[in-house]
Protein backbone atom coordinates (compact mmCIF):
# COMPACT_ATOMS: atom_id res chain seq x y z
CA UNK A 1 0.00 0.00 0.00
CA UNK A 2 1.44 3.40 -0.98
CA UNK A 3 1.75 6.92 0.80
CA UNK A 4 -1.21 8.25 -1.48
CA UNK A 5 -3.29 5.22 -0.86
CA UNK A 6 -2.98 5.07 2.80
CA UNK A 7 -3.61 8.55 3.34
CA UNK A 8 -7.34 8.52 1.40
CA UNK A 9 -7.87 5.86 3.49
CA UNK A 10 -7.12 8.19 6.42
CA UNK A 11 -9.51 10.88 5.16
CA UNK A 12 -12.39 8.44 4.92
CA UNK A 13 -11.64 6.90 8.02
CA UNK A 14 -12.07 10.30 9.71
CA UNK A 15 -15.36 11.46 7.49
CA UNK A 16 -17.13 8.00 8.71
CA UNK A 17 -15.98 8.78 12.23
CA UNK A 18 -17.24 12.38 11.94
CA UNK A 19 -20.27 11.55 10.25
CA UNK A 20 -20.84 8.43 12.99
CA UNK A 21 -20.69 10.99 15.30
CA UNK A 22 -22.67 14.10 13.87
CA UNK A 23 -25.21 10.70 13.14
CA UNK A 24 -25.48 9.84 16.99
CA UNK A 25 -25.30 14.16 17.80
CA UNK A 26 -28.50 14.27 15.55
CA UNK A 27 -30.08 11.37 16.91
CA UNK A 28 -29.79 12.43 20.00
CA UNK A 29 -31.02 16.37 19.09
CA UNK A 30 -34.36 15.20 17.23
CA UNK A 31 -35.15 11.21 18.55
CA UNK A 32 -34.39 11.15 22.21
CA UNK A 33 -37.02 12.43 24.60
CA UNK A 34 -35.57 15.18 26.39
CA UNK A 35 -36.27 19.19 26.62
CA UNK A 36 -35.78 21.01 23.68
CA UNK A 37 -34.66 23.99 23.24
CA UNK A 38 -35.84 24.53 19.81
CA UNK A 39 -39.72 24.48 21.30
CA UNK A 40 -41.59 27.03 22.47
CA UNK A 41 -41.37 26.80 26.47
CA UNK A 42 -45.16 26.87 27.13
CA UNK A 43 -45.45 30.20 29.06
CA UNK A 44 -47.22 31.74 26.45
CA UNK A 45 -50.55 33.52 28.11
CA UNK A 46 -53.19 30.25 27.84
CA UNK A 47 -56.60 31.17 26.43
CA UNK A 48 -60.63 31.18 28.45
CA UNK A 49 -60.81 28.17 26.29
CA UNK A 50 -57.60 26.38 27.67
CA UNK A 51 -58.03 27.11 31.00
CA UNK A 52 -61.80 26.02 31.37
CA UNK A 53 -60.45 23.12 29.70
CA UNK A 54 -57.69 21.86 31.79
CA UNK A 55 -59.88 23.02 35.20
CA UNK A 56 -62.28 20.29 33.72
CA UNK A 57 -59.62 18.10 32.99
CA UNK A 58 -58.19 17.77 36.29
CA UNK A 59 -61.37 17.66 38.19
CA UNK A 60 -62.65 14.97 36.23
CA UNK A 61 -63.52 12.37 39.19
CA UNK A 62 -64.17 9.53 36.62
CA UNK A 63 -61.31 9.63 34.48
CA UNK A 64 -58.85 6.08 34.73
CA UNK A 65 -55.78 4.98 34.15
CA UNK A 66 -55.52 2.63 31.20
CA UNK A 67 -52.30 0.56 30.41
CA UNK A 68 -51.39 -1.70 28.12
CA UNK A 69 -47.86 -3.44 26.78
CA UNK A 70 -46.70 -2.79 23.51
CA UNK A 71 -45.61 -5.39 20.77
CA UNK A 72 -41.79 -4.59 21.67
CA UNK A 73 -42.43 -4.13 24.97
CA UNK A 74 -42.99 -1.01 26.67
CA UNK A 75 -45.51 -0.22 29.16
CA UNK A 76 -47.77 2.49 27.59
CA UNK A 77 -50.43 4.37 29.55
CA UNK A 78 -53.32 6.69 28.87
CA UNK A 79 -56.34 8.62 30.21
CA UNK A 80 -59.82 7.50 29.51
CA UNK A 81 -62.93 9.49 30.40
CA UNK A 82 -66.30 8.40 29.96
CA UNK A 83 -69.07 9.58 28.37
CA UNK A 84 -72.16 10.79 30.63
CA UNK A 85 -74.20 8.66 28.81
CA UNK A 86 -72.62 5.61 26.63
CA UNK A 87 -73.46 6.13 23.10
CA UNK A 88 -70.80 3.81 21.59
CA UNK A 89 -68.91 6.62 20.47
CA UNK A 90 -65.19 7.05 21.55
CA UNK A 91 -62.64 9.31 19.93
CA UNK A 92 -58.29 8.43 20.45
CA UNK A 93 -55.95 11.68 20.43
CA UNK A 94 -52.74 12.30 19.85
CA UNK A 95 -50.90 14.49 21.14
CA UNK A 96 -47.46 16.09 19.48
CA UNK A 97 -43.73 15.88 19.19
CA UNK A 98 -42.76 16.17 23.06
CA UNK A 99 -46.15 16.95 24.39
CA UNK A 100 -48.60 14.25 26.65
CA UNK A 101 -52.07 13.22 26.81
CA UNK A 102 -52.32 16.26 29.53
CA UNK A 103 -51.69 18.65 27.04
CA UNK A 104 -54.70 18.05 25.01
CA UNK A 105 -57.92 18.72 27.13
CA UNK A 106 -59.43 21.31 24.91
CA UNK A 107 -59.40 18.51 22.24
CA UNK A 108 -60.87 16.23 24.50
CA UNK A 109 -63.58 18.51 25.88
CA UNK A 110 -64.89 19.17 21.59
CA UNK A 111 -65.04 15.42 21.81
CA UNK A 112 -66.98 14.89 25.35
CA UNK A 113 -69.51 17.68 24.52
CA UNK A 114 -70.19 15.40 21.69
CA UNK A 115 -71.36 12.50 24.05
CA UNK A 116 -67.85 10.73 23.36
CA UNK A 117 -65.37 8.52 25.45
CA UNK A 118 -62.31 9.95 24.97
CA UNK A 119 -58.84 7.78 24.93
CA UNK A 120 -55.97 9.70 26.00
CA UNK A 121 -52.50 7.32 25.19
CA UNK A 122 -49.03 9.24 26.25
CA UNK A 123 -46.93 8.19 23.26
CA UNK A 124 -44.34 6.02 23.91
CA UNK A 125 -41.12 8.14 25.51
CA UNK A 126 -43.72 11.01 26.57
CA UNK A 127 -45.35 11.42 29.74
CA UNK A 128 -46.41 8.47 31.46
CA UNK A 129 -45.48 5.22 29.31
CA UNK A 130 -42.09 4.01 28.59
CA UNK A 131 -39.38 4.81 25.64
CA UNK A 132 -36.40 6.01 25.49
CA UNK A 133 -36.69 7.12 21.61
CA UNK A 134 -39.30 9.33 19.67
CA UNK A 135 -41.02 7.14 16.70
CA UNK A 136 -42.22 10.04 14.70
CA UNK A 137 -45.40 8.38 14.64
CA UNK A 138 -44.26 4.85 12.74
CA UNK A 139 -44.35 2.61 15.99
CA UNK A 140 -46.48 4.73 17.31
CA UNK A 141 -49.36 3.69 14.82
CA UNK A 142 -48.67 0.17 15.86
CA UNK A 143 -49.65 0.93 19.57
CA UNK A 144 -52.56 2.80 18.21
CA UNK A 145 -54.03 -0.63 16.67
CA UNK A 146 -53.65 -2.16 20.13
CA UNK A 147 -55.42 0.69 21.94
CA UNK A 148 -57.94 0.37 19.11
CA UNK A 149 -58.30 -3.11 19.58
CA UNK A 150 -58.78 -2.26 23.53
CA UNK A 151 -61.71 0.53 22.91
CA UNK A 152 -62.81 -2.50 20.80
CA UNK A 153 -62.69 -5.43 23.92
CA UNK A 154 -64.61 -2.67 25.83
CA UNK A 155 -67.47 -2.21 23.57
CA UNK A 156 -68.08 -4.13 20.73
CA UNK A 157 -70.47 -1.44 19.04
CA UNK A 158 -67.32 0.94 19.82
CA UNK A 159 -67.61 3.93 16.79
CA UNK A 160 -64.06 5.38 16.38
CA UNK A 161 -62.67 8.60 15.52
CA UNK A 162 -58.43 9.31 15.65
CA UNK A 163 -57.51 12.55 15.73
CA UNK A 164 -54.21 14.00 16.17
CA UNK A 165 -52.04 16.97 16.34
CA UNK A 166 -48.89 17.66 15.10
CA UNK A 167 -46.82 14.36 15.46
CA UNK A 168 -49.70 12.94 16.32
CA UNK A 169 -51.26 14.00 13.07
CA UNK A 170 -48.70 12.26 11.33
CA UNK A 171 -49.68 9.44 13.68
CA UNK A 172 -53.02 9.20 12.82
CA UNK A 173 -52.57 9.29 8.87
CA UNK A 174 -49.98 6.42 9.39
CA UNK A 175 -52.34 4.87 11.51
CA UNK A 176 -54.91 5.04 8.49
CA UNK A 177 -52.92 3.03 6.20
CA UNK A 178 -52.95 -0.13 8.36
CA UNK A 179 -55.45 -2.81 8.02
CA UNK A 180 -58.19 -1.28 10.60
CA UNK A 181 -61.73 -2.85 11.50
CA UNK A 182 -64.68 -1.31 10.90
CA UNK A 183 -65.13 0.20 14.53
CA UNK A 184 -62.82 2.92 13.28
CA UNK A 185 -65.21 5.33 10.97
CA UNK A 186 -63.02 8.75 10.80
CA UNK A 187 -59.90 10.92 11.01
CA UNK A 188 -59.37 14.33 11.94
CA UNK A 189 -55.28 15.81 11.33
CA UNK A 190 -54.38 18.75 12.25
CA UNK A 191 -50.75 19.64 11.28
CA UNK A 192 -49.10 16.35 10.63
CA UNK A 193 -45.72 16.51 8.42
CA UNK A 194 -45.98 14.41 5.19
CA UNK A 195 -43.20 12.09 6.12
CA UNK A 196 -40.48 12.35 9.04
CA UNK A 197 -37.74 12.39 6.38
CA UNK A 198 -38.90 15.11 4.96
CA UNK A 199 -39.94 16.97 8.75
CA UNK A 200 -36.18 16.13 8.90
CA UNK A 201 -34.84 17.25 5.71
CA UNK A 202 -36.96 21.15 6.30
CA UNK A 203 -35.68 21.38 10.43
CA UNK A 204 -31.98 20.51 9.36
CA UNK A 205 -32.36 23.64 6.54
CA UNK A 206 -33.87 25.95 8.85
CA UNK A 207 -32.42 25.50 11.94
CA UNK A 208 -29.18 24.56 10.75
CA UNK A 209 -28.73 25.98 7.27
CA UNK A 210 -27.78 22.18 6.38
CA UNK A 211 -28.31 20.41 3.21
CA UNK A 212 -30.29 16.94 4.01
CA UNK A 213 -27.33 14.78 2.06
CA UNK A 214 -25.42 13.26 4.37
CA UNK A 215 -26.55 13.74 7.87
CA UNK A 216 -30.11 13.02 7.24
CA UNK A 217 -29.19 9.48 5.55
CA UNK A 218 -26.37 8.61 8.33
CA UNK A 219 -28.96 9.49 11.43
CA UNK A 220 -31.48 7.67 10.01
CA UNK A 221 -28.80 4.68 9.76
CA UNK A 222 -28.03 5.58 13.67
CA UNK A 223 -31.87 5.15 14.44
CA UNK A 224 -32.37 2.31 12.29
CA UNK A 225 -29.45 0.49 14.65
CA UNK A 226 -31.01 1.96 17.89
CA UNK A 227 -34.60 2.43 17.86
CA UNK A 228 -35.61 -0.17 14.77
CA UNK A 229 -36.73 2.18 12.14
CA UNK A 230 -35.38 4.44 9.13
CA UNK A 231 -36.31 8.01 9.12
CA UNK A 232 -37.89 6.52 5.29
CA UNK A 233 -40.40 4.43 6.94
CA UNK A 234 -42.14 6.81 8.89
CA UNK A 235 -44.18 7.69 5.23
CA UNK A 236 -47.79 9.58 5.61
CA UNK A 237 -48.11 10.17 2.26
CA UNK A 238 -47.30 6.22 1.29
CA UNK A 239 -49.99 5.20 4.23
CA UNK A 240 -52.30 7.83 3.06
CA UNK A 241 -52.42 6.17 -0.36
CA UNK A 242 -53.79 2.94 1.50
CA UNK A 243 -56.57 4.54 3.31
CA UNK A 244 -60.08 4.94 2.05
CA UNK A 245 -61.93 6.14 5.37
CA UNK A 246 -62.80 9.69 5.82
CA UNK A 247 -60.13 12.40 7.20
CA UNK A 248 -60.21 16.03 7.89
CA UNK A 249 -57.00 18.14 7.17
CA UNK A 250 -56.75 21.06 9.18
CA UNK A 251 -53.47 23.60 9.28
CA UNK A 252 -52.37 26.96 9.78
CA UNK A 253 -51.43 28.83 6.88
CA UNK A 254 -48.40 30.75 9.05
CA UNK A 255 -47.15 27.15 9.94
CA UNK A 256 -43.32 27.38 10.07
CA UNK A 257 -42.60 23.75 11.98
CA UNK A 258 -44.43 22.00 9.76
CA UNK A 259 -44.40 23.73 6.35
CA UNK A 260 -48.13 24.73 5.10
CA UNK A 261 -46.98 23.11 2.04
CA UNK A 262 -47.16 19.55 3.67
CA UNK A 263 -51.28 20.35 3.52
CA UNK A 264 -51.55 19.58 0.50
CA UNK A 265 -49.01 16.67 0.34
CA UNK A 266 -51.15 14.48 2.33
CA UNK A 267 -54.58 16.02 1.52
CA UNK A 268 -53.69 14.89 -2.12
CA UNK A 269 -52.29 11.32 -0.97
CA UNK A 270 -55.49 9.63 0.24
CA UNK A 271 -57.95 7.81 -1.13
CA UNK A 272 -60.75 8.41 1.21
CA UNK A 273 -63.54 11.18 1.87
CA UNK A 274 -62.09 13.85 2.42
CA UNK A 275 -62.04 18.11 3.71
CA UNK A 276 -59.66 20.53 4.11
CA UNK A 277 -59.57 23.58 6.63
CA UNK A 278 -57.18 26.06 6.69
CA UNK A 279 -56.82 28.34 9.72
CA UNK A 280 -55.18 31.51 8.58
CA UNK A 281 -53.01 33.77 10.55
CA UNK A 282 -52.42 30.42 12.75
CA UNK A 283 -48.44 29.00 13.15
CA UNK A 284 -47.96 25.27 14.15
CA UNK A 285 -50.36 23.89 16.03
CA UNK A 286 -52.43 27.56 16.87
CA UNK A 287 -55.35 26.32 14.93
CA UNK A 288 -57.66 25.54 17.70
CA UNK A 289 -56.40 28.45 20.04
CA UNK A 290 -56.94 30.70 17.05
CA UNK A 291 -60.69 30.02 15.89
CA UNK A 292 -62.07 27.82 18.92
CA UNK A 293 -65.79 28.34 17.61
CA UNK A 294 -64.99 27.02 14.04
CA UNK A 295 -62.35 24.66 14.71
CA UNK A 296 -65.01 22.87 17.04
CA UNK A 297 -68.08 23.47 14.20
CA UNK A 298 -65.80 22.15 11.63
CA UNK A 299 -64.65 18.95 13.80
CA UNK A 300 -68.06 18.25 14.94
CA UNK A 301 -69.57 19.01 11.50
CA UNK A 302 -67.24 16.33 10.04
CA UNK A 303 -67.36 13.66 12.17
CA UNK A 304 -71.34 13.74 12.67
CA UNK A 305 -71.41 12.67 8.82
CA UNK A 306 -69.44 9.59 9.87
CA UNK A 307 -70.17 8.61 13.36
CA UNK A 308 -73.94 8.46 14.52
Amino acid sequence: MNKTTKIILGIVLVLVIVLIAAGNYFYSYAVVPAKKDFLADGSAKKSTELITAESWFNNKDNRSDWKLTSDDGLKLSAYYLPAEKNQHKTAILAHGYMGQASDMPQYAKIYHDLGYNVLMPDARGHGKSEGDYIGFGWPERKDYLQWIDRIIEKDSQAEIVLHGVSMGGATVMMTSGEKLPDNVKAFVEDCGYSSAKGELNYQLKEMFNLPSFPLIPVTSLVTKVRAGYFFGEADAIKQLNKNHRPMLFIHGDKDDFVPYSMLDEVYNATKGPKEKYVVHGAKHAEALSKDPDMYQKKVTEFVQKYVH
